[in-house]
């Protein structure tokens, strides 16, 4: 009976995570990775090791992840329907055994009361109602983490090495946290669990070994052409932020979730010194916890001052840990029940500013790209042509209709963000161009569209406005300009002789 009420308990918790992961999943726009991911894994098993395999000139690989998460999403696409809503159920069903995963490995140390509490926090923390969404394999690297661990606890060595080399083939970032977590017996002194581990280590490293030997060329494509930045200080506040409200934020609501966060983590940091100068009962496990949600990403903002690889949504396995670890801290650090339901009221106000942020947001890297083809197709006349700024706007607006002609402006070439590489745009069928005066010769009237995010980051950048924009300005005539969203549609014709 006891175990009957605990099991509903999470049912319920499972209900709420389902309809929070529901809202917006068919009418919320796609950005750039989430179209790369529908276009490659529609091309089929063949095209995804092309995309992945091959190397071009420069001996760096055409993609930079491994092809695991486009082969589960093609195989997904076989059995139901080719659609966006579809290919985000996929994201769905594993961001809700991300939260069983939160529940049982929480169960395994404290109380039904922590373990719900914990699974609570994934089920509704933006953070992780954001990926469970998403058409990108980000959830999947949680899924096979918090597997991993799940196993590293019940001393399941076997299953230990298939998810851990699940988790590298979803994501080569997965290593960061897998390197931790086989640390723990070390720090502990237990050489049993340690030579254990040691051996499923080997494991997963042959499962994995196939695709070792591509790394190299992958780690090649991360250091010469990828986009990231070494991060700075200003991580940490945004760390902060990612694992409460959720990013993005603006005016009041940054502020207000900001304030949220800062309060909510510094009393979650204070119980568990309490916690460890008290020796409270469990302590050692919160402290593990804490462990596994905030030294991975350490290990990546380190790493990352030489090798830029802090992706902020690869922390997601890390926020699963983090949801752990606040429950404990709420629920088993004797905390005053009045500064307890003061922190709950905290959480889930951060919760409902994120979430609502993501529903509604539909600004930069976003797009109303179904209305866009359509009234492009409705324009488009013969000798027009259509050119995107780049392939952010463009690669959704091809998916969802790859029968309109249009072209991007290719990126320079060895430029911090030429990630698209002449591989993959063969492999997927794109048109892209060199520059504007080869895209525009010969026309009567060109359609060009541009983020109001890119005009302003370069003007920002340089005093100038944006050179794309600046040739057609001095050689074809401004007839309209049309706001959709960030996008902005400009149509020019070209003075009569």
């Amino acid at each position: 009976m006891l175990r009957r009420v605990q099991y509903r308990s999470l049912f319920l918790i499972l209900i709420l995570a389902l309809l929070l992961r529901l809202i917006g999943i068919a009418t919320r726009p796609i950005w750039y990775d989430e179209a790369f991911s529908l276009l490659i894994s529609e091309k089929g098993p063949n095209a995804i090791l092309s995309g992945t395999l091959s190397t071009d000139a420069d001996s760096t690989a055409a993609e930079e992840h491994p092809p695991l998460y486009y082969f589960l999403l093609w195989g997904w696409m076989q059995a139901f329907k080719d659609s966006v809503p579809a290919a985000r159920a996929l994201s769905l069903i594993a961001g809700l055994a991300v939260v069983v995963l939160v529940y049982f490995i929480a169960r395994q140390f404290f109380d039904e009361t922590s373990a719900s509490v914990a699974a609570l926090f994934a089920a509704t923390l933006p953070f992780q109602v954001h990926y469970a969404q998403e058409i990108r394999m980000y959830i999947f690297l949680a899924l096979w983490i918090a597997l991993a661990i799940l196993a590293f606890i019940k001393r399941k060595w076997i299953l230990f090495a298939v998810s851990a080399a699940l988790a590298q083939y979803t994501h080569n970032l997965a290593a960061f946290y897998l390197i931790p977590l086989a640390l723990i017996p070390l720090f502990q002194r237990d050489w049993k669990t340690l030579r254990a581990m040691t051996l499923a280590g080997f494991a997963a490293t042959g499962i994995y070994s196939p695709w070792l030997i591509q790394l190299p060329a992958q780690l090649g494509k991360v250091e010469q052409h990828f986009w990231i930045q070494p991060p700075g200080v200003e991580r940490f506040f945004t760390l902060l932020l990612l694992f409460l409200p959720h990013l993005p934020l603006s005016g009041l609501w940054l502020m207000a979730g900001l304030a949220f966060a800062v309060l909510i983590i510094a009393i979650a940091v204070y119980q568990t010194y309490l916690a460890i100068r008290r020796r409270l009962p469990e302590y050692q496990h919160g402290l593990w916890f804490a462990y596994l949600a905030f030294v991975p990403p350490l290990l990546l903002w380190t790493v990352s001052q030489w090798i830029p690889v802090y992706v902020e949504r690869a922390l997601l396995p890390s926020h699963v840990m983090f949801c752990i670890w606040l429950a404990w801290a709420l629920t088993k650090t004797q905390l005053p029940r009045a500064i307890q339901s003061a922190m709950y009221v905290l959480i889930f106000a951060s919760a409902a500013i994120g979430i609502y942020q993501h529903v509604t947001y539909n600004g930069f890297p976003y797009g109303p790209f179904v209305a866009l083809d359509r009234s492009l197709n409705e324009r488009f006349e013969a000798g027009d042509v259509i050119i995107h700024s780049s392939k952010l706007s463009y690669l959704p607006a091809f998916y969802f209709d790859p029968s309109l002609k249009q072209s991007f402006v290719a990126d320079a070439a060895g430029s911090d963000t030429d990630t698209l590489s002449p591989t993959t745009v063969r492999i997927l069928g794109l048109s892209a161009v060199d520059d504007m005066e080869t895209a525009t010769a010969g026309t009567s009237r060109v359609w060009f569209i541009i983020y109001q995010e890119s005009m302003d980051e370069f003007t920002a950048n340089s005093g100038e406005t944006h050179p794309q924009l600046k040739y057609l300005d001095n050689n074809l005539q401004l007839a309209s300009v049309e706001k959709m969203g960030d996008l902005r549609l400009y149509l020019f014709t070209r003075p009569a002789p």
